[in-house]
């Protein structure tokens, strides 16, 4: 494990908490999109608890380790990680998605910890690489983190993306694909399959890893080996569950982008609090 993480139950606990605070905001602002963002929550737990170094107090500390969330409509699951990780107060999520805040419904630099304005998809790892290419120019060691969205990447751009960071060996970026497998409107494999998806990437000249999107210790050991790579670029594909912890919300496209309101928000809100009780 790495050095940096705390014990792997209080790793599940947070996690649980994350859930409980996303599906609050979103009921609060009565929109955003509560499916990827709850597939998310692992990943997001574990660079902030384990993998990256950054200052919560001075957020544009020249030494963090950059995170490009490409998929920028998660920001429920950005913000309330951002929140609680001490970035900004935590009474400011409510005003998720209100006139006046900067809590947004895609991810925006006036919010502290966020790098990069979001709004069409696909972008998000042409600007990972162009910070990265920076870094190697100006010989600086952070690390730059992309989170890409299963959707997302059926677009060109990520591909030629994939093939500059390739081109250049940049050893310093690391992208993540939320591989829930349901993007808006159904199935990815029923809109544009992205299988064999390995080994496009490995094809592309990355470093790939397979893991279990919500398993704490398969994402730290692949963050882990990403720390070891010389020479090529990484990427982590996991597979995570689309509405994770609300059973049903789970795999249904439906919660794509809707809030929970009525029975639905409160059946949501019990289950996610029996499981902080577990």
């Amino acid at each position: 494990m790495s050095p940096k993480c705390v014990d792997i139950n209080t790793m599940k606990e947070k996690a649980a908490l994350f859930r409980k605070e996303i599906i609050q905001v979103v009921h609060s602002a009565g929109s955003g999109h509560p499916g990827g963002s709850l597939s998310a929550v692992e990943i997001f737990v574990t660079l902030y608890e384990c993998i990256m170094n950054y200052r919560s107090g001075d957020p544009k500390w020249e030494g963090r380790d950059r995170l490009i969330i490409s998929k920028g409509h998660a920001t429920p699951v950005a913000y309330v990680t951002l929140a609680n990780y001490g970035f900004f107060p935590k009474e400011e999520l409510k005003g998720f998605r209100k006139f006046g805040s900067p809590l947004q419904g895609h991810v925006h630099t006036k919010v502290p910890g966020i790098e990069f304005n979001t709004g069409s998809l696909g972008h998000g790892l042409s600007v990972a690489n162009g910070i990265a290419l920076g870094a190697k120019l100006l010989n600086k060691k952070f690390k730059v983190f992309c989170l890409l969205g299963d959707g997302e990447i059926q677009e060109g751009s990520i591909w030629e993306a994939a093939m500059t960071a390739s081109q250049h060996k940049l050893d310093n970026v690391c992208a993540i694909v939320d591989y829930n497998k349901i993007q808006e409107n159904g199935p990815t494999d029923e809109i544009k399959t992205l299988e064999p998806l390995l080994s496009k990437w490995n094809d592309f000249g990355w470093h790939v890893v397979e893991v279990n999107g919500h398993n704490f210790h398969e994402l730290i050991s692949a963050f882990d080996k990403f720390q070891s790579i010389k020479g090529k670029p990484s990427v982590i594909i996991a597979h995570t569950i689309k509405g994770k912890g609300v059973s049903f919300m789970e795999g249904n496209c439906k919660w794509h982008g809707k809030a929970p309101q009525g029975d639905d928000f409160k059946n949501a809100m019990a289950e996610l609090e029996s499981k902080i009780e577990e």
